[in-house]
């Protein structure tokens, strides 16, 4: 039995995000590795069939794109029977979906629909006496599972951040697929009703090069403008940040909070102001390239794993970091 695998990514508009390329890299290369082919089912509205050409370069064998009108691209659970088909249609092996919480809910939903196998959260994977052998963090960051999956389909969910996009060449045919919402059979649960998009004056905190984050040491949201001042000196490269603590105080919102069970960053630059490092956050940002620690306390957990430690009163460190920032970026 090959190891055919099927990658989704979900898109909006026509654009490809990281987490796209990723879960088609993944998909590609545990196909290669067992000697078959991927596929990638492009989901998004209008303008799919684009963003289904570009992940042919990262890859893909065969990319189908759908592409749904209105709020019906939104529905996870026409998603999961939309999915759920094809799989039963084509026979694929593995099914490789992102950890997001639209991609965790569609696997979730595809796999009770099959009654398959899925594993969540992986971190690495590795194809051992015909099974699919993946690892996953468990207790929060500070343990992992190994964990073999047999037969087929099984399903995974592949952590953002993790498994770095890799360019393929090939020729890849891109189809477009037909999805008729009102004539699916096993849609069950929520529906989307409306959607609000979110302010989007900077980068996603899960794509941005550079993160400025912060905890409850800023003290409260009126002292936030801290954290943008120094996000904004170091260009438009950089994101803001949050503790689950700041986002649970209801300081900042839920998308810009790292961690557990936030956001999961790699960046080439992490600075964390007036954060603790619970395992929480820990676990969600230690890959990050260079972590820089700003914290009063010395006994503070982030400085375990920061590269380089400030231990000072936040009010003084920040405003004088930025200003030394800005003098740098303009020349002086």
């Amino acid at each position: 039995m090959s190891w055919s695998t099927l990658a989704f990514a979900q898109v909006s508009q026509a654009v490809v995000n990281g987490t796209a390329r990723e879960v088609v890299t993944v998909a590609r290369g545990i196909a290669q590795a067992g000697g078959g082919e991927t596929t990638a089912l492009v989901w998004g509205p209008g303008g799919a069939a684009e963003a289904g050409r570009e992940l042919v370069g990262f890859g893909a064998d065969k990319v189908y794109c759908c592409e749904l009108p209105g709020l019906e691209w939104r529905q996870p659970d026409l998603a999961a029977v939309t999915v759920a088909k094809l799989i039963k249609e084509v026979g694929y092996r593995v099914v490789v979906f992102p950890s997001t919480a639209r991609g965790a809910d569609v696997a979730a939903r595809t796999a009770a629909l099959l009654s398959a196998p899925m594993a969540s959260n992986v971190v690495s994977w590795e194809l051992v006496d015909d099974t699919l052998e993946v690892v996953r963090p468990v207790f929060a960051g500070r343990a992992t599972a190994t964990v073999r999956l047999s037969g087929g389909p099984v399903l995974i969910t592949v952590r953002s951040n993790v498994f770095s996009p890799r360019p393929a060449q090939g020729a890849g045919v891109v189809e477009t697929m037909a999805v008729e919402a009102s004539s699916a059979e096993g849609r069950r649960g929520v529906r989307v009703t409306g959607f609000e998009e979110g302010r989007r004056d900077r980068l996603s905190v899960g794509e941005a090069p550079i993160v400025v984050s912060g905890g409850r040491g800023l003290g409260g949201p009126e002292n936030w403008g801290l954290i943008e001042d120094l996000a904004e000196a170091l260009g438009p490269d950089a994101a803001l940040g949050a503790s689950r603590a700041v986002v649970d105080a209801g300081w900042r919102p839920h998308d810009e909070q790292v961690g557990q069970t936030g956001k999961t960053v790699s960046p080439n630059l992490y600075i964390a102001v007036g954060i603790s490092g619970a395992i929480q956050h820990l676990a969600g940002m230690r890959t990050s390239k260079r972590i820089v620690a700003i914290n009063r306390d010395p006994r503070a957990p982030i400085f375990g794993v920061a590269d380089y430690g400030v231990v000072g009163d936040v009010f003084e460190v920040l405003p004088a970091l930025t200003e030394a920032v800005r003098e740098v970026r303009e020349g002086g």
